[in-house]
């Protein structure tokens, strides 16, 4: 009887880790969000239409802030399958996905495949993933590329492999040209971490190490190429408001170390507690549990270093720590070492099944998950989305079943019923948010609604503009072609008329007092919605919350 539930237990594990996938799949059609995501769609896009795949643009101008290989990846969904919303989030997804299957695998190495499963279920369901899989920007593909680095490079330790080192050092080389250098110091700090507290000094200055660091930098020299091209071979070039700007020189410092101490072009303020507030949010519902595993594990392994696990611990603690200290500092940064987070978590939660812990965090989990249940039946009534359809409604009742039903039917007890019933709690709240809450909310992002609009209106293929302060995102992905700036007082350069033009009421109103003849064609509630606060959330309120932009046939 035992075997059988145990089982009928995993078999509903490997379900449930099908489910998480496509929970984490379901905002795959929703309305890219900006201004960041469809910032970085819009210069994959441009890397399309120029036919140039070694100089970045954004606005027309050269852009340097972020390396290449996202818009690589995306820019060549792109050519295969045409500027969508789809094509531009799966590849992200992917990677995710990939993320999720190199930390079954790392959990599985570690420890044993009930704790991998149960890795991979609390990432896929760690709410800023979730929500990182339908706001895609770089954080997806440097999930995916940094764990999937971590295991070659730990493989290659404890196997003496030099095609694992080879392959540790080809995610790593993709990561940093992701991100920047930073995406080495959770790679380092786990590898590192590992044999340093452990006290091998021998494997930590082994060779092959040296040759690690020395292909890494070889794979990274298509960027380094890259940014030469762009910028470093042309001093006269504009960037930061500042000539002489060296591309490579801001890949290596500035874009990364000069934000960490506040003396590169890109400044921020930042406070040393904001990722632990963060993290309270970003990894719901698992967050409060992995508080208490990173203070028990520390301390339990503390007390027999030599025997004990590190790679998790210091890999994702150095990260959390130097991000903590830097000055520029956002949500999403965190998300890299949610599978480091993931691991710990759940081998915390299966070394305590028999331990009194176990009721404390049933208690715990059993607030969580009315909390999270309960904030979104609060969003449901004073938001009142307009895209629930009886479908969503179906999916979120038969998910509220599985909640009650599956524990008791595979016999599942203790910390393993908590699991899954936290796990089926995030399928609930996230199916909502990206099948119901998010479709209605992208209705207000009024660039992506006007391109919409005039894509469908736009039979004769007249030019579309907008004016430079008015500069929208969302309409320069969105809108088929190409989108012209032109000068919001009127001088200068304009596009043969007709053509349509999308601003704001005050400036189209000075451009008719010019004497341009125009003609009023639609408008649409504006709200920023990356930002948003409870008066544009509740429905009564919402309208004084609104702006309002403008599509107009300029003859």
């Amino acid at each position: 009887m035992d075997g059988q539930i145990n089982t009928n237990y995993f078999r509903w594990l490997y379900v449930l880790i099908v489910l998480a996938v496509l929970v984490n799949f379901s905002g795959l059609f929703v309305t890219i969000i900006g201004p960041d995501g469809t910032f970085y769609a819009g210069i994959a896009k441009t890397m399309v239409q120029k036919h140039d795949y070694v100089n970045l643009y954004a606005q027309g101008k050269d852009f340097l802030d972020k390396p290449h290989f996202p818009f690589w990846v995306t820019a060549a969904f792109f050519e295969l399958f045409g500027f969508q919303t789809w094509v531009y989030k799966l590849p992200g997804i992917l990677f995710l996905m990939m993320g999720a299957v190199y930390t079954y695998r790392l959990a599985l190495q570690l420890y044993n495949r009930e704790i991998a499963l149960w890795s991979v279920l609390i990432l896929l369901t760690a709410e800023h993933i979730i929500i990182s899989n339908n706001d895609v920007r770089a954080e997806p593909y440097l999930t995916g590329l940094i764990i999937a680095s971590i295991y070659h490079f730990y493989n290659a330790y404890i196997r003496n492999n030099y095609w694992q080192l080879l392959w540790g050092a080809i995610f790593a080389a993709l990561a940093i040209m992701t991100k920047g250098m930073f995406a080495i110091i959770p790679i380092g700090g786990a590898i590192a971490g590992q044999l340093i507290i452990t006290k091998q000094w021998r494997q930590l200055f082994h060779l092959r190490w040296l040759l690690a660091i020395g292909l890494t930098a070889v794979f990274v020299l298509p960027e380094f190429y890259c940014l030469y091209q762009q910028f470093d071979l042309h001093p006269e070039k504009l960037v930061f408001d500042k000539h002489n700007v060296s591309g490579i020189k801001f890949f290596f410092w500035d874009s990364q170390f000069g934000r960490f101490f506040n003396t590169g072009p890109i400044k921020g303020s930042g406070d040393p507690f904001f990722f632990v507030h963060t993290l309270a949010w970003a990894f719901l519902p698992w967050s409060l549990l992995l508080f208490a595993a990173i203070y028990q594990s520390i301390r339990k392994q503390a007390k027999d270093t030599l025997n004990s696990q590190w790679l998790c611990l210091c890999g994702s603690l150095l990260t959390f720590l130097v991000f903590s200290a830097s000055k520029f500092q956002l949500p999403y940064y965190l998300n890299i070492v949610f599978p480091l987070f993931a691991i710990q978590l759940a081998a915390h939660l299966y070394n305590i099944q028999s331990t009194k812990s176990k009721y404390a965090v049933q208690r715990v989990q059993s607030v969580i998950t009315v909390l999270m249940i309960g904030i979104i039946v609060v969003l449901q009534y004073f938001f009142r989305p307009s895209t629930l359809a009886w479908p969503v409604v179906a999916i979120i009742i038969a998910m509220l079943i599985l909640l009650m039903s599956i524990p008791k039917h595979i016999g599942a007890k203790g910390i393993r019923k908590t699991v899954i019933r936290t796990v089926i709690t995030a399928f609930v709240v996230n199916v909502y948010l990206n099948l119901a809450f998010y479709p209605s909310l992208l209705h207000y992002q009024g660039g992506s609604e006007a391109a919409m609009y005039i894509n469908r209106v736009n039979t004769q293929n007249y030019p579309v503009a907008i004016t430079a302060d008015a500069y929208n995102f969302p309409l320069d992905f969105y809108i088929r072609g190409r989108l012209v700036s032109v000068d919001p007082a009127g001088n200068g350069p304009i596009p043969p008329k007709p053509f349509y033009m999308f601003s704001n009421g005050p400036v189209l109103k000075g451009l008719a007092a010019k004497g341009w003849q125009i003609q009023p064609v639609k408008s649409f509630d504006n709200y920023w919605i990356s930002m948003l606060k409870p008066q544009f959330l509740n429905s009564k309120t919402r309208r004084q919350a609104l702006d309002t932009v403008v599509v107009v046939l300029v003859k």
